[in-house]
């Protein structure tokens, strides 16, 4: 058996496992709900346009372009009693004046209002709001699950330490090949997880008739976020399979993995609350720890020039190579030691021990 096929059944292995867990289909059902609430309740909940009845003439007109649901009647008083009995919004009388029972419908005084004539000085700039959401979904996305996949891979090599299977994975496959197929098998799942959010997302925004421009600002953030996302998440992923080597008991997971669970909650709350200043996302963006989430949100806001996002993702990607260079030697001098918490030099320094066992 080669070391590509070994890696290639570990890691199929491990996304078998993992599409039976139930916790695992039920999280990601709970992202899908969250993305289809996000994208589609809005405009659900938000009732449509106001109803308002008026008799044919200019007035009906205004209200007809501004795309209210407009209900000509025949004369002022039948106007009245529809709003009176609940069956429209509002009501356009003569004079002109705007009839509701209970609150003012702005929506129909804008349609009957003269506009003045307005220009954008920086009709590029982003939505304020926009512009707070989106860095806080990248965030989000990058967080969370980097952090539920990685103490879930963890969790699988103490499992295995924990129950005694390692010493038989270990005499069919290379230690390497079977941490490098945890790793695979880790980032397929989150990347999959990710890749069916993002389509439901979409779908839920068209079904919600989502104004285009938001799409095409997003476009080119999206397509840079994908690669740094794996990149980012094979550089922790391996990290989190020694955490989980280190230890050979559950309940000693959470002492252990205290340091990584800090390197990918810092980066998160970095983003989420300094996302306004330019100096600090530059460097976050270089960052390895933070980079997967910077640099994608400084390319949405327009602050990255285009030869940026190459330099970052080739720094990512050499800390990426040195950092599973890591992961593997604590994998390896700590993965058969079964009698109790193994020390981070003493992983260091025994990371032979696998494969004389072997």
């Amino acid at each position: 058996m080669t070391t590509f096929d070994a890696v290639r059944i570990v890691a199929a292995r491990e996304i078998r496992v993992k599409l039976r867990d139930k916790t695992f289909i039920w999280s990601t059902v709970v992202f899908l709900l969250i993305a289809v609430g996000a994208t589609v309740l809005p405009g659900m909940l938000g009732g449509g346009p106001a109803s308002v009845a008026v008799v044919q003439g200019p007035a009906a007109t205004a209200l007809t372009d501004a795309g209210l649901d407009v209900r000509t009647v025949g004369d002022d008083a039948e106007a009245e009693r529809l709003v009176r009995d609940g069956d429209v919004d509002a009501a356009v009388v003569a004079g002109p004046r705007v009839l509701a029972l209970d609150d003012e419908p702005s929506e129909v005084v804008n349609a009957l209002s003269v506009r003045p004539a307005v220009e954008l000085l920086d009709p590029n700039a982003v939505d304020p709001a926009l512009g707070f959401l989106i860095p806080y979904a990248f965030a989000f996305v990058f967080f969370i699950t980097s952090l539920t996949f990685g103490l879930q891979i963890a969790q699988s090599v103490t499992e295995e330490k924990q129950t005694r299977i390692v010493e038989i994975l270990v005499a069919a496959v290379p230690v390497r090949a079977l941490l490098a197929g945890k790793v695979v098998g880790g980032t397929v799942l989150a990347f999959g997880q990710i890749a069916l959010i993002a389509l439901v997302a979409y779908v839920g925004a068209s079904v919600a008739d989502a104004p285009g421009d938001v799409l095409s600002l997003l476009g080119p953030a999206i397509g840079w976020f994908l690669p740094f996302f794996v990149v980012g998440f094979v550089m922790l992923a391996a990290l989190w399979a020694a955490v989980g080597a280190l230890v050979s008991r559950q309940e000693d997971i959470g002492g252990a993995s205290t340091p990584m669970q800090m390197v990918v909650m810092l980066p998160f709350f970095a983003v989420v609350f300094l996302q306004d200043n330019p100096t600090v996302m530059t460097i976050l963006s270089y960052l390895p720890v933070s980079s997967p989430i910077a640099m994608p949100v400084r390319l949405f806001t327009g602050d990255a020039a285009g030869w940026e996002p190459f330099l970052s993702l080739v720094i990512l990607a050499v800390t990426a190579v040195a950092t599973v260079f890591v992961g593997a030697r604590i994998y390896e001098g700590s993965l058969l030691k079964t009698s109790g918490r193994t020390g981070f030099a003493s992983a260091w320094r025994d990371r032979e021990a696998a494969r004389l066992t072997h």
